[in-house]
């Protein structure tokens, strides 16, 4: 009996404490070689590809800066200080490439007319066909105008196609639609008969043509609203309307009633249009 707790007396002091154990154990722990460190994830590329020269063993990047217009600082602001006129710039850039692109439309008309035209029922077919599609093509996008943005681009129409709106509409349709029309737009305080005025009363519009024109209009209008224009998107600027070879006096007859239809429901919408405003 004595034996067997003498040798577990012996067994206990070899036997190292529970505190002791983890103590030995952290400082093996603290020993052990660290970890390596995760690699650091890989940065995505951004930005641009720039044009670059090597002189003398430097590397020099080289981009271009587009131009900018200055205007005056403080109350002293000129006459040309478009900041003022915003909206005018705005408007401008709106509709400006639909004045263009009636110009465009006007000369493919007459070019057609001259060519294929003999015969008078021809040519009034024909033309209200051109009214028709042209209708199609440019309603929505005319009444999502404002007045300010539709009186301009009469103004425009005039100065690219060398006549008055109601001159051409009495040109290429006959003197009761063009007054007709001139009713409408009297509606809306809109004149079709007034002419173009570059020296006059359209002197700013002149001024942001020659802009346009002379290709600064970008970088023009960045420097009023600090961002780069919309594009004024026209689904067309071509003309699909034909003239055809045998239209007789019933189908022309036809075309002028659906022609009356159609102006005494516009002149409803445009007299409903002008009370709600």
């Amino acid at each position: 009996m004595k034996k067997t707790a003498l040798i577990l007396l012996v067994l206990l002091m070899c036997v190292p404490s529970h505190a002791q154990f983890w103590k030995r154990l952290r400082k093996t722990e603290d020993k052990a070689p660290a970890a390596a460190a995760p690699a650091p994830a890989t940065r995505r590329v951004t930005g641009f590809p720039m044009f670059y020269e090597v002189v003398d063993g430097d590397t020099l990047f080289i981009d271009a800066l587009d131009p900018v217009w200055c205007f005056p600082k403080g109350k002293g602001m000129g006459g040309d200080d478009w900041r003022k006129k915003y909206k005018a710039v705005y408007n401008f850039n709106k509709v400006y490439p639909y004045a263009l692109v009636g110009r465009k439309m006007m000369a493919q008309v007459d070019s057609t007319i001259a060519a294929d035209v003999t015969k008078k029922s021809q040519r009034n077919v024909y033309t209200h066909d051109v009214m028709m599609e042209l209708f199609r093509i440019f309603e929505k996008d005319i009444r999502n105008m404002t007045v300010t943005q539709g009186m301009l681009l009469m103004r425009l129409v005039d100065r690219e196609c060398g006549m008055p709106p109601y001159e051409i509409i009495r040109s290429y349709r006959s003197g009761f639609t063009a007054g007709f029309w001139q009713m409408v737009a009297k509606l809306f305080g809109a004149d079709l008969k007034k002419r173009y005025e570059p020296t006059g009363m359209d002197k700013d519009t002149e001024k942001l043509v020659r802009i346009w024109e002379s290709g600064g209009w970008e970088s023009f209008y960045f420097s009023i609203f600090y961002d780069y224009p919309k594009k004024t998107r026209i689904s067309s600027d071509e003309l699909k309307s034909t003239v055809k070879s045998r239209a007789s006096r019933r189908e022309q007859k036809e075309q002028e009633e659906k022609e009356a239809e159609f102006l005494k429901r516009t002149l409803k919408d445009a007299v409903e249009e002008s009370r709600d405003r």
